[in-house]
């Protein structure tokens, strides 16, 4: 049988109380805010955080309900009622739910639920934000940074507030719609609405993982498509504009103090001259980020402390570009980076990306090129270095290596704007005539830009992306204005307008339109066995009119391609392009073919063939396009 009562609490003594004694009890008498006076038992705790200090016994205004619960357990629950009568009424209504659970009519999930269809819906985000403060994953680390959950709170309490939902039995995904809806039309991004739909379906499932709800009212919600509506289109740097970045940002921090002022064009209108509404800072530039650098040595010759820690600060953030460049990481991925996770005495050095950093959660290991590596030794040395001069400085024992859980880099959380600074000085838009803009992230975008661009196969740079589909590095990662589209039109097949019909068997036999195959050579000269010997004609006798084209050792390839072969030998029309591919050797990456196999003999004067004598057959060898002679 249940029992309803009234709490008691402890709370400070009042200002200005009156401690007395009654009938060996001690007893405080003060006048409360309204005028009214109160009497109130006095206790000093032996123990805890009030040990020895006075204090006051209050009696809670509301009663509370002890009972036992269907699986037996003793259980308090605050009725919020002011009268013994409706205590126990709150008393009734419990105990019937315990006999319910007792006798399997109501599960005990169910039973959980019911406790908390009073509580304010704010109290429930209050908890849920709280334990996405306190999640930790591997090594202790915080599951979820400061961002993520400010971006929640933003977002549920606006749902909360527009939707009007104020108690857990108010949430309706119907309601979640009609808003999403709304904002639709309004014009928000469809990445920033999902955002908002995610927030929402993750608190309905923390609140069916804490027996707040039976289901999640917001599973699944309708996510809209972010691709066709793009809002910030980012491009990728080229190698010019990223060497400009990495100097901007490692000269900016110390030549910052050494910027000229400049006169502004009211000074002379003020009644103060010096004041500092008549004068402002020259911008930096690129041109001038140097000499503001020597200046402002100068000005802080006297701080040379400072000079080495913006110096410091200059290569981190240079390092940082690099690192970002050159490998792919995002930008929470590079700040969860430590220096304990750096692989850099293998044969192949890397980095250890935990499952709990990485974006898709699976973790990975990312290779590291050799000038990055050696980059980072030199940063790591530094580093230990000013760790050392610390520790000297204090008189304590010097270290022998980082400590493996130090990051790696120090990240500010306004690097955009920091980035933003530095792109300014390097003479580089933010926003291009297309409209698409520079970030943090074109880095990354710029890393997958150029592993097309260098050539890379496509499924190699999926890899490196730690993409999980083809479509999302090779359209969205992936600039095509960097890309040599117009050099990869010269492998097309090269199609005149003027051929005709019978064109191929012209060209075949060495005559086109009823011209002759070339100077000397009549129109009768039809067969096979002359075309060979038309083709040993015209190589030892060049036709006048480029006769006065060189024919030396060294040009003579030349001719032979661009006069010759167009006459004489039948392709496909396509242009074959000399490239290194892993694995092939260079016999295999010579354009060959029979039609196109004579080869120059070693002072490229004559041209000689495999055997005694002259092949046969409707297509002569003679000078291929890539058969060319060299000087030796």
């Amino acid at each position: 049988m249940g029992t309803v009562y009234r709490e008691t609490y402890t709370k400070p003594l009042p200002s200005g109380a009156e401690v007395f004694t009654r009938k060996g009890e001690r007893f405080a008498r003060w006048t409360d805010r309204r005028g009214r006076k109160r009497i109130a038992k006095v206790t000093t705790p032996a123990d805890g955080e009030y040990a020895g200090a006075d204090r006051v016994l209050v009696e809670a205004r509301t009663f509370t309900a002890k009972y036992r619960n269907g699986s037996g357990q003793v259980r308090k629950v605050a009725t919020g009622c002011r009268s013994a009568d409706a205590a126990l009424i709150v008393l009734a209504e419990l105990e019937k739910r315990a006999d319910r659970v007792r006798c399997n009519s109501l599960t005990a999930a169910e039973d959980a639920v019911l406790d908390h269809r009073t509580t304010a819906l704010a109290t429930h985000v209050d908890a849920y934000l709280e334990h996405l403060g306190t999640k930790r994953g591997k090594g202790g680390k915080p599951r979820t940074n400061a961002a993520h959950v400010r971006n929640a709170r933003f977002r549920l309490k606006r749902i909360v507030a527009d939707c009007g939902f104020a108690l857990l039995r108010d949430l309706s995904r119907p309601a979640l719609e009609k808003w999403a809806n709304a904002r639709e039309a309004e014009g928000m991004p469809a990445n920033t609405l999902n955002g908002y739909l995610l927030a929402a379906c993750a608190f309905g499932n923390w609140c069916v993982d804490t027996n707040r709800l039976t289901a999640n009212p917001f599973a699944r919600p309708p996510k809209r498509d972010g691709k066709a509506d793009q809002r910030r289109p980012r491009r990728a740097l080229t190698e010019d504009e990223l060497r400009r970045l990495l100097t901007a940002a490692r000269l900016r921090p110390l030549a910052e103090y050494g910027r000229p002022t400049v006169k502004l064009a009211d000074a002379s209108k003020r009644e103060n001259k010096r004041s500092r509404r008549t004068w402002k800072r020259a911008p930096l530039t690129l041109d001038t980020v140097c000499e503001a650098e020597a200046h402002a040595r100068d000005a802080l010759a006297e701080r040379p402390d400072f000079i080495a820690e913006l110096e410091r600060r200059g290569r981190e953030r240079a390092l940082t570009y690099k690192v970002l460049v050159l490998t792919g990481l995002r930008l929470n991925e590079l700040r969860s980076l430590t220096v304990g996770q750096l692989e850099l005495d293998g044969r192949v050095a890397f980095a250890v990306l935990d499952a709990a950093d990485e974006k898709a959660g699976r973790g990975a290991e990312i290779p590291l090129r050799s000038d990055l590596v050696a980059d980072l030794r030199d940063w790591l040395r530094e580093r230990l270095d000013a760790a050392r001069d610390a520790a000297a400085a204090k008189g304590l024992p010097l270290p022998a290596r980082l400590p493996d859980d130090a990051p790696l880099f120090n990240v500010p959380a306004d690097l955009v704007r920091a980035f933003d600074r530095d792109l300014r000085v390097a003479g580089i838009p933010k926003r291009d005539d297309r409209g698409r803009v520079l970030d943090i992230h074109a880095l990354r975008h710029t890393f997958g830009t150029h592993l097309s661009k260098g050539g890379v196969a496509p499924r190699v740079a999926q890899a490196a992306m730690r993409h999980s589909t083809l479509e999302l590095t090779m359209n969205t990662y992936t600039d095509p204005r960097l890309l040599d589209v117009a050099g990869a039109l010269d492998a097309l097949p090269v199609l005149p307008l003027g051929d005709r019909p019978d064109a191929e068997r012209m060209r075949a036999t060495g005559t086109a339109d009823g011209e002759t195959a070339g100077p000397g050579l009549p129109k009768s000269v039809l067969s096979v066995e002359n075309a060979n010997r038309r083709s040993d004609f015209l190589y030892q006798n060049p036709p006048a009119e480029v006769g006065n084209r060189d024919s030396s050792p060294e040009k003579c390839g030349t001719y032979a391609s661009t006069s010759l072969v167009p006459m004489l030998v039948p392709t496909s029309g396509k242009t074959r392009t000399r490239k290194s591919f892993p694995g092939t050797s260079g016999d295999e990456r010579r354009s060959g073919g029979d039609a196109v196999s004579a080869m120059m003999d070693a002072d490229c004067g004559t041209m000689s063939h495999h055997g005694s004598k002259p092949p046969r057959g409707l297509e002569p060898r003679t000078c291929g396009l890539q058969n060319r002679c060299s000087a030796s």
